[in-house]
C-alpha cells in the first residue's frame, strides 16, 4: 500500500467535508503524514466587488482552526490554510505548492441542472490533480424497505 506523507483536505464546512476531514485525519495518523487542512473563500465571478473579504477570510480561518483542533484532536500533525479565489483552482495550486501525494475531499452529489449550474469542484480537481484524489460521497438517506411498511388492504 502506498505511503502518503502529505495529505491535503479541502473543507467547505458542510457535513460531508467534515467526514472527509475525519478520514484524512485517520490516514494522516496511520501514515504519520502531515495533514494540510484548506478552506477556500470563494470569490464571486465578475468584476471586483467591494466586499469585506478580509473579514471573511479571518472568520474562515478562526472557524477552520477550531474545526481542525476538534476533528484532528492531536492525532496527526496538521497545518491550516485559508485561500481566496476559485475553489478548484486554489485546491489544485495548494496541492502542487505543498507537494501533496493525496487529496481527500468531499463531493456534494449534485446532479442534473444543479450540477450544470454550480459545477463540480471535486470533478475539476479529480481531472487536474497532480496526485491521487480520494472523494467522500454524501451519505444517502436510508431507504425504507417494503417489508417495514404496513400493507393496505384492498377491498374486493
Amino acid at each position: 500500500m502506498p505511503q502518503f506523507k502529505k495529505i491535503l483536505c479541502p473543507v467547505d464546512f458542510d457535513p460531508n467535508s467534515l467526514m472527509a476531514l475525519r478520514l484524512a485525519s485517520e490516514l494522516a495518523q496511520e501514515g504519520k503524514a502531515i495533514l494540510y487542512v484548506l478552506h477556500v473563500v470563494a470569490m464571486p465571478p465578475g468584476p471586483e466587488v467591494a466586499l469585506p473579504f478580509g473579514k471573511m477570510e479571518a472568520a474562515a480561518r478562526t472557524k477552520l482552526e477550531r474545526l481542525a483542533r476538534q476533528k484532528v484532536n492531536g492525532k496527526a500533525h496538521y497545518e491550516v490554510e485559508v485561500m481566496m479565489g476559485d475553489p478548484a483552482v486554489e485546491i489544485l495550486q495548494a496541492a502542487k505548492r505543498r507537494g501533496a501525494d493525496l487529496i481527500v475531499m468531499a463531493t456534494h452529489g449534485r446532479k442534473g441542472l444543479r450540477h450544470l449550474v454550480l459545477g463540480s469542484v471535486a470533478e475539476h480537481v479529480v481531472r487536474e490533480a497532480p496526485c491521487p484524489v480520494l472523494t467522500v460521497k454524501p451519505k444517502a438517506p436510508a431507504a425504507k424497505s417494503s417489508a417495514s411498511r404496513p400493507m393496505k388492504k384492498r377491498s374486493a
